[in-house]
């Protein structure tokens, strides 16, 4: 089994920043594809960052190319969304999820292991 722990959000203005972090535990998430999902109030869960194990490819959202980016640090067993020019349609729970098979895709019921959503408020 996989715990996963997101860590970083919180409420910051329209252009600001936020680093999210999602912390593994139970088993090495180091050949996992890790993604982040997001969740706004009313509106279903959908794809933001996506990353296969080896680093090699990302896969972003449209709507967070060029303000967004996915890291990993396999030795942590962590992984990071940075989010950078935050706007106030960015607010959402944001979940960290674990894809054992290493696709990596924008699907949610690819993934086998979630975190419990974090929040994350951008005012303007």
């Amino acid at each position: 089994q996989v715990q996963l722990v997101e860590s970083g959000g919180g409420l910051v203005q329209a252009g600001g920043s936020l680093r999210l972090s999602c912390a593994a535990s139970g088993r090495t998430v180091s050949r996992y594809a890790m993604g982040w999902f997001r969740q706004a109030p009313g509106k279903e869960r959908e794809f933001v960052a996506a990353m296969k194990w080896g680093g090699s490819r990302t896969n972003l959202a449209d709507s967070v190319k060029g303000r967004f980016t996915i890291s990993r640090d396999n030795a942590k067993n962590t992984v990071y969304l940075q989010m950078n020019s935050l706007k106030p349609e960015d607010t959402a729970v944001y979940y960290c999820a674990a894809d054992p098979t290493n696709w990596g895709g924008t699907g949610i019921r690819e993934y086998d292991y979630w975190g419990q959503g974090i929040q994350v408020t951008v005012s303007s």
